[in-house]
C-alpha cells in the first residue's frame, strides 16, 4: 500500500527551502519526520515509554549520528562500521537536549529517546543546524506531554549581512556564528563564537535568528494539524500536598534565609542547610514520614530556593555574601609546571583550573573525520572534570558530553586569538581541580595565561565569566560570576568570553519565558565589566606573551621548497629524512601546498644546532650557482686530473675543478697547486658544452702572468668521459707520461 505522505515547506528567503515530511519512514516510532534542505536529509524518530521510570528526573536521551553512507564514504578503522559518536555529533546532541529538556513536565519521568540521523549529505548544507527542528517536529507528531514546539537555526554575518543557516564557505567569511534555540515567544538557548563583536550586535543576531525560527515553528504546527494532532497521553502525575508544602515552608524558609544571608563558604553553607533539612524531617512523626516522607525533600528544596532568590531580589545579596556585580577573589600563577611547554593556574573563589600547553608539528593536528566534514584543527583544547573537583567519588566512564561541550566552548573562545602565522600545532589541556561555578570560564582564563607563558603570540588575551539571572516577573537581578548553587536556582545561565575589544564566544541557557532583549543586553554589559575586571587580574600576572618559547620547548622553523626537491629531501624509502632526524634530534614534516605547488618543510627541535643542520641541508639541496658567480670552496677529494671541491655555502654540493683550471701555468700534478682541505674561491661558468658538466675555474680569478702565452687547451672531455684519466686516478689507455725537468 502506498503510504500517505504529508509535507510542509519552509522558505528561507534566498531561494533555499527546508521541507518537513512524514508518513513514509519509521511509522512504528511514536513520531518520525524527514527534514530536507537541498540534498541533505535528516531522519528523526522519537519514542517514549508509557510507564514512568522509578527516578525523580526525565531520562531523556538525545542521539545524533551521521552515517558515512550519507556522503558516499566508508567509516575509518578496522571494522568499517560507525562506532562511538564523534565530538561533533556529541556537540549537536547537547544543542538539541538543552532546548528540549525544559519543555517536558517536571513530573514526567518516562524513558524517552530522540534519535536523529543524517541519511544524505549536501556539501552546501550544514545538517546540525536543522537537528533541533527535526526533533521538535517529530515530537509534535507524537502524543508526548510537551509544552510547545521549538526550533533551532544557525545565524552568520557575512559582509555585514545576517544569513540563516549559512553554508560552510559562507561561515568561513562570517564574523558571527551562533546557533539559537527558541520557541515562538522566547529565546531559550544561544551558543556560538564571534570576532570580537559588541553586546548589541550579538542581540541583533539573536533577534534575526528568532524571526526565522518562528517560521519553522509555524510549519511544524501546520504539519501536525494536517496529520491530525494526537491527544496528549495520560501519565501518573506527581503527588501534590499543598498543606504539607506550606508547613515545610513555614518551618524552613526563615532559617534558610538567615543561612543564605551569612555569606559562608560552600562547605559551611551545605552543612547548615542540611541541618535545617534534618530538623524539618525530625518535626514529623514516624506515621507522617511513612505517609508523605517522599515529598518532604522536594518541598524543602523549594522553600530553600525561594529563600535564596528572595534574598538576592530584595537585598541584593548572594549566598557567599557578595553583591550582584561582585567578582570572587582571584589569584593566578604561570610557569607552575617545570616540564610543560606552558602552564598556568587560575583560581576564582572555589573554582580552580590548571592549564597546560603542548607545541607540535602539523602531524599533531586534531583530525576530524565526519561524513559532513573532513579537516583538521591546529589549535584544540581538551577539558577534564574529575570527580574530586566537587568533593565526590564516582566511577570514571570516559569523556562525558559535558566535558566535550565545555572544552569546545573554551576552544571557540580562544581560537580566534591564535594568529594565522603561528607555526605550531597547539594543544591546551585544562584540568579542573576545584569547581563551584563556571569551570569552563576558569579554563578560558587559565588557558590564556598558559598560552602566553608558552610563547604563543596571542593577538589579545581572553577572559570569561558566567552570569546568572533571578527574576520574579516584576523584579530582576543579574548576577556576575555565579556559584554552582546560583546556576541551579537561577533563571538564566550564560557564559561570555571576550577580549578588551569584544565578545569571542558565548553559551546561554534561558529558563524563563519572554526575556526582554533589554534585560539581555544589560546582562551582557554587566558581563563585560566583569570580563574586563578578570582580564586585569590576568594581565597583572602575565602582561604579554613570552618573547620566545621556553628553553626546553621545541623551536619551529618552516621552510618552503620547490616540489621537485621534496623527493631528494625524503630520499629512497625515507632514508635521507630519517637519518637527518636521527642525527639532528629534530622532527621534520613535509606537506605539499597545492596552491603554490611548493613543499612546506616543518622543522621542530629543542636544540638550535640540530635545526640549523637541517636548514643547511635544505640550503644545500636548493643551491644553484649562478653563471659568473664567485664561490668559496674546499678541496674534499684529489684526482689525477683535478680536485673535487665542495661549496662552503652549500655543504654536500660538489664540483670538479679540472687540472687545467687550477692555474695559468701548465700543471702536471694537482698537488703542485692545491691539497686536501685547501679553501679558495672559484668562478662558475655554467655547463661545459663538451662535457655537459658544471665548470668552475680557480685561475679565472687570478691575474695572468706577465708575458703569458696561452697554450692550446688539453682535451678535458677525455678525462671526464673516462677515455683518459678516470676518477680512480689511473691511466686506462696509456702509460704515465714521464716527468719533464
Amino acid at each position: 500500500m502506498v503510504p500517505k505522505v504529508f509535507r510542509q515547506i519552509i522558505d528561507l528567503g534566498d531561494g533555499r527551502t527546508i521541507s518537513l515530511e512524514t508518513g513514509k519512514l519509521a511509522k512504528q516510532a511514536h513520531g518520525s519526520v524527514v527534514v530536507q534542505s537541498g540534498k541533505c536529509m535528516l531522519l528523526c524518530t522519537v519514542v517514549s515509554n508509557y510507564k514512568q521510570s522509578d527516578v525523580d528526573f526525565l531520562p531523556l536521551t538525545v542521539d545524533y549520528r551521521e552515517k558515512f553512507a550519507a556522503s558516499g564514504r566508508y567509516p575509518g578503522g578496522f571494522f568499517k562500521r560507525e562506532a562511538r559518536p564523534s565530538d561533533g555529533e556529541v556537540l549537536t546532541m547537547r544543542l538539541v537536549d538543552r532546548v528540549l529538556r525544559p519543555l517536558f513536565p517536571k513530573d514526567y519521568h518516562a524513558e524517552t529517546q530522540v534519535m536523529i540521523q543524517l541519511m544524505s549529505h549536501d556539501e552546501d548544507v550544514m545538517p546540525e543546524a536543522m537537528a533541533g527542528l527535526a526533533a521538535s517536529a517529530a515530537i509534535q507528531l507524537s502524543d508526548f506531554p510537551f509544552e510547545c514546539p521549538i526550533s533551532e537555526a544557525r545565524v552568520g554575518r557575512v559582509n555585514g549581512k545576517f544569513v540563516i543557516n549559512p553554508t560552510r564557505s559562507q561561515l568561513e567569511e562570517s564574523d558571527i556564528e551562533m546557533i539559537i534555540g527558541a520557541s515562538a515567544d522566547s529565546v531559550m538557548m544561544v551558543e556560538g563564537e564571534m570576532d570580537e563583536c559588541s553586546e548589541e550586535e550579538m542581540a541583533e543576531a539573536i533577534k534575526f535568528a528568532h524571526e526565522s525560527i518562528k517560521l519553522q515553528i509555524a510549519a511544524q504546527v501546520r504539519l501536525a494539524e494536517a496529520v491530525g494532532k494526537k491527544e496528549v497521553r495520560e501519565y501518573q502525575t506527581a503527588e501534590q500536598n499543598e498543606d504539607l508544602a506550606k508547613r515545610i515552608r513555614d518551618l524552613a524558609y526563615d532559617k534558610c534565609y538567615a543561612i543564605a544571608k551569612q555569606g559562608t563558604s560552600k562547605v559551611e553553607r551545605t552543612a547548615a542547610f542540611s541541618e535545617v533539612k534534618e530538623e524539618v524531617k525530625a518535626s514529623f512523626t514516624e506515621e507522617e514520614m511513612a505517609e508523605f516522607g517522599h515529598l518532604v525533600g522536594g518541598y524543602y528544596n523549594k522553600a530553600e530556593k525561594e529563600a535564596v532568590r528572595e534574598l538576592t531580589l530584595s537585598e541584593g545579596l548572594r549566598l557567599d555574601g557578595r553583591k550582584t556585580d561582585e567578582i570572587r577573589p582571584i589569584w593566578c600563577e604561570v610557569d607552575y609546571l617545570p616540564s610543560t611547554h606552558g602552564s598556568a593556574i587560575f583560581t576564582r573563589g572555589e573554582t580552580q583550573a590548571l592549564a597546560t600547553v603542548t607545541l607540535g608539528t602539523s602531524r599533531d593536528a586534531n583530525k576530524i573525520d565526519m561524513p559532513s566534514f573532513e579537516g583538521e584543527e591546529n589549535f584544540y583544547l581538551h577539558y577534564n572534570f574529575p570527580p574530586f573537583c566537587t568533593g565526590e567519588a564516582r566511577p570514571l566512564r570516559g569523556t562525558s558530553r559535558r566535558e566535550v561541550g565545555h572544552g569546545n566552548l573554551a576552544q571557540r573562545a580562544l581560537k580566534g586569538m591564535i594568529p594565522d602565522n603561528c607555526p605550531y600545532t597547539v594543544r591546551v589541556v585544562s584540568e579542573v581541580l576545584e569547581s563551584n561555578g563556571s569551570s569552563s570560564m576558569a579554563t578560558v582564563c587559565a588557558a590564556t595565561m598558559a598560552l602566553m607563558d608558552a610563547g604563543v603570540q596571542m593577538t589579545r588575551p581572553v577572559s570569561g565569566i558566567a552570569m546568572g539571572l533571578i527574576s520574579d516577573g516584576d523584579r530582576y537581578a543579574v548576577l556576575s560570576d555565579i556559584l554552582g548553587d546560583e546556576d541551579h536556582l537561577g533563571d538564566m545561565d550564560f557564559k561570555v568570553t571576550g577580549t578588551s575589544k569584544g565578545i569571542t564566544a558565548c553559551q546561554m541557557d534561558i529558563k524563563i519565558k519572554g526575556l526582554p532583549y533589554e534585560i539581555l543586553v544589560n546582562a551582557l554589559k554587566q558581563a563585560r565589566a566583569g570580563r574586563l575586571h578578570i582580564l586585569d587580574k590576568i594581565t597583572e600576572t602575565i602582561e604579554a606573551p613570552a618573547a620566545d618559547v621556553k628553553p626546553h620547548s621545541p623551536k619551529m622553523v618552516t621552510r618552503r621548497i620547490p616540489n621537485e626537491f621534496i623527493g631528494a629531501l625524503i630520499g629512497p624509502g625515507g632514508k635521507v629524512i630519517q637519518e637527518m632526524q636521527k642525527e639532528t634530534g629534530t622532527t621534520i614534516v613535509i606537506n605539499e601546498d597545492p596552491v603554490t605547488e611548493e613543499g612546506i618543510v616543518e622543522i621542530l627541535g629543542v636544540g638550535q644546532d640540530g635545526i640549523d643542520a637541517v636548514l643547511a641541508k635544505i640550503d644545500s639541496l636548493l643551491f644553484k650557482p649562478q653563471v659568473g658567480g664567485v664561490y668559496n670552496v674546499k678541496v674534499i677529494k684529489m684526482l689525477d686530473f683535478g680536485a673535487v671541491v665542495e661549496y662552503l655555502d652549500a655543504p654536500g654540493n660538489e664540483v670538479l675543478l679540472h687540472i687545467s683550471e687550477l692555474a695559468w701555468e701548465r700543471t702536471d700534478n694537482v698537488t703542485d697547486v692545491v691539497n686536501m682541505g685547501d679553501v679558495f674561491d672559484v668562478k662558475y661558468f655554467g655547463k661545459d658544452p663538451k662535457t655537459r658538466k658544471d665548470k668552475v675555474s680557480r685561475k679565472a680569478l687570478m691575474p695572468k702572468p706577465e708575458g703569458f702565452v696561452e697554450r692550446p687547451p688539453r682535451d678535458s672531455s677525455r678525462d671526464n668521459r673516462g677515455g683518459g684519466r678516470d676518477n680512480r686516478g689511473g691511466d686506462r689507455d696509456r702509460k704515465p707520461r714521464e716527468r719533464r725537468d
